[in-house]
């Protein structure tokens, strides 16, 4: 500033002088950081500091201080953090430059092996000080070694012993000897004790993944035993359940695979034309890249920071990947961004990438906090977590008041698929907009963490301009674009696009309300694209559906499940449009709703059947008052392009069209191109399981 102003003319310098100190005054000191700077240098523009953490611990001194991180890379010891003597910071890279902060370290020293291989000694790792179970390659998760390599075996026999029952619903502690095929045991067979310790067993089941070490196996029966918490009884393992051996040398047999030894050598197996003496390869050592942590008082808070440009890269799960559970939405891991009493935090223009758990939670007390037109991806679980999985005592603390807006959230549940894209517990009036989310196993949006009707806080929450695809892709089932849970009078899902949601078994749903969902405006989404149904409702109250466009399901259209006293749900001045599969799924003769003012329409000109009934019929009995049987007249449905002619039937029932391509980030060319650039192969699905395998989920 001060270069700028001796070139201006010298009549005007007293006033740009005075100008220059004002904004000095306004916005605080400046600190830089810079590689090849110096902790013990100032921290001004020649003389910058080498670490965010000395760069922090100076502005301390000032008022609404800026921290100016030049371009490069800085590899963390430790968490960078920030408390409530922190509250006014600004940190923000040099405009254009995209600096990354690394929990992660650099691996380097390959060598060549027999066999195609390459070789790099950890010494770290043969004395047992770090063990990580994620490596990044050029920008690119690797795949720790693993059997198969696409797709699973089978389970073929489950069996249970309870060796500590406890109090609660989940015995304490058990072990499952789980039968496997003979051609799929024989690979652990050779195995030595100490190999077979460090050999993953990871299985999909329902909405939900287990990973368990293999303690023993038993040659003759074919079978491995693992250990740990019994099974939940309502998503036990079972014969036909899916699951893969990960970690072990024997595995290692694919391009892009790795594998670390209990001697300290990383082998890789290395991608057509990569060239590990000059790739970039990290492993994770930190959890936590950045923690916002407000005082252990909840009125102290950490406030007004504002984090600009940055990329935070290489971040381990927050727990060994080795022993986890099956937990709905993957609900007990942490992510790499974490803030609790926090206020007025800004994230803006960022990257969190290349992480075990999610990639960032707003957890307890934070109201007001924002991201905003950042890139989450390549995430060990889901991208964004707003809120607490327990209803807090006090009101006035908890977390509400967010807004997570116009991020891209993709490519998830790399180690746990049950994860999802993004998750709202017990929080009210948050709102997320104009996000992609996209590449998940399991859900997309879920909103609520109350099973049943008992009191929730998750209420008025917006949802409104999303662009959420490409969800659960045959892996897991039981999910929805949105899923929703317990009351949450107030919320409205708007303006929407759900496409791509495919289960592995049963429940690919777009909109899904699940137990208990109360109060909820579904209005303006267009669903496409989804195996199960554009809208399902298990068991809820006085949710509303009204002028959505819900298109293209596979089996069903509209499914409800539970018959109860109350209202359920209304469906009014929507368009359901098909061409495969049944309009109606369950007891819709005994279900308590409302339906009305529709237009439904059977691509292929079929015979429509509402609950064994024409619509004549249906409408003697009181139902689907003014609904209609109609071509609405889409431009081109095949292209999935559902804009309605101007003299469309769908009008006579008061539909109002409204524009999809709203949905999705907005903003400047580049940041559309790189949300819509990513182009997702066709799905996949697994073969079908042997004969003497029965089929799971």
């Amino acid at each position: 500033m001060i270069v700028v102003a001796m070139r201006r003319p010298f009549l005007h310098f007293t006033l740009i002088t005075v100008l220059f100190l004002f904004a000095i005054a306004a916005s605080g000191a400046e600190f830089h950081v810079a590689p090849g700077g110096n902790d013990a240098h100032s921290g001004g523009l020649d003389a910058p500091f080498a670490t965010l953490q000395q760069a922090r611990d100076a502005a301390r001194d000032h008022d609404k201080a800026v921290i100016v991180v030049h371009d490069g890379t800085y590899l963390l010891d430790a968490p960078l953090e920030f408390t409530a003597a922190d509250s006014g910071l600004t940190v923000k890279a040099v405009g254009g430059e995209k600096p990354v902060i690394s929990g992660g370290r650099s691996i380097t020293g390959w060598r060549q092996t027999d066999g195609g291989l390459w070789a790099a000694n950890i010494p770290e790792a043969a004395s047992g000080d770090w063990r990580f179970e994620q490596l990044f390659v050029n920008g690119r998760r690797a795949v720790r070694a693993r059997v198969p390599n696409e797709f699973y075996f089978y389970l073929k026999e489950v069996e249970e012993t309870i060796h500590e029952p406890g109090e609660g619903r989940i015995p304490e502690q058990a072990e499952q000897r789980l039968g496997l095929l003979p051609e799929d045991f024989k690979i652990l067979g050779p195995l030595s004790d100490d190999a077979l310790r460090d050999v993953n067993f990871v299985a999909y089941h329902k909405w939900d993944n287990t990973r368990r070490p293999i303690s023993r196996i038993n040659k003759d029966s074919h079978s491995i035993v693992i250990e740990g918490p019994g099974m939940k009884s309502w998503n036990p393992l079972r014969p036909g359940v899916r699951y893969y051996l990960e970690n072990f040398k024997e595995a290692l047999d694919a391009p892009g695979e790795w594998f670390l030894d209990r001697e300290g050598v990383l082998y890789y197996y290395p991608l057509p034309g990569e060239d590990m003496t000059t790739a970039e390869v990290f492993a994770p050592t930190l959890d936590r890249l950045l923690v916002f942590q407000g005082g252990l008082d909840a009125d102290v808070y950490v406030e007004n920071i504002t984090i600009k440009g940055l990329a935070f890269r290489h971040a381990a799960s927050p727990s060994s990947i080795a022993n986890f559970g099956p937990v709905q939405a993957a609900a007990t891991i942490e992510a790499a961004v974490m803030a609790d009493h926090a206020r007025h935090i800004t994230i803006e223009d960022c990257e969190i990438g290349h992480v075990g758990g999610y990639g960032l939670w707003f957890r307890k007390n934070c109201r007001e906090c924002v991201l905003r037109k950042s890139l989450v991806h390549d995430l060990g679980a889901g991208g964004v977590r707003i809120g607490e999985s327990a209803q807090s005592p006090d009101e006035a603390r908890e977390t509400a008041l967010n807004v997570v807006d116009n991020n891209i959230i993709r490519h998830g549940g790399r180690l746990y698929p049950c994860a999802v894209g993004l998750w709202i517990g017990f929080s009210p009036d948050n709102r997320v907009s104009h996000n992609e989310i996209a590449d998940f196993f399991y859900t997309g949006i879920s909103v609520g963490w109350r099973w049943g009707y008992a009191d929730s806080s998750a209420k008025r929450n917006i949802i409104e301009f999303n662009r959420v695809h490409h969800i659960g892709q045959g892996a897991l089932s039981d999910m929805g674009g949105i899923y929703t849970l317990g009351p949450s009078e107030g919320t409205i899902v708007r303006n929407n696009v759900f496409h791509d949601v495919y289960a592995h078994g049963y429940g690919g749903w777009g909109l899904y309300t699940d137990e208990g969902s109360t109060g909820i405006l579904f209005e303006n989404n267009l669903v496409y694209n989804v195996k199960t149904g554009g809208f399902h409702q298990h068991y809820g109250k006085e949710n509303t559906l009204r002028n959505n466009i819900l298109a293209l399901s596979e089996l069903y259209q509209l499914q409800a499940t539970r018959v109860e006293e109350h209202l359920s749900f209304t469906l009014e001045n929507n368009i359901v449009f098909w061409e495969e599969g049944t309009l109606l799924q369950g007891p819709w003769d005994r279900v308590r709703h409302v339906s009305r003012n529709n237009c439904f329409w059977h691509a292929k000109d079929a015979p429509i059947d509402f609950a064994g009934n024409t619509l004549e019929e249906w409408q003697a009995e009181g139902r689907e008052e003014g609904s209609i049987i109609a071509d609405p007249g889409f431009a081109d449905p095949d292209q999935y392009d559902f804009r309605l002619a101007e003299d469309s039937s769908a009008l006579n029932i008061g539909f109002k069209p409204f524009d999809p391509s709203r949905a999705g980030v907005i903003g400047d060319a580049a940041w559309i191109r790189k949300a819509r650039a990513t182009e997702y192969s066709p799905l996949q699905l697994p073969p079908p399981p042997p004969e003497e395998i029965p089929k799971a989920d």
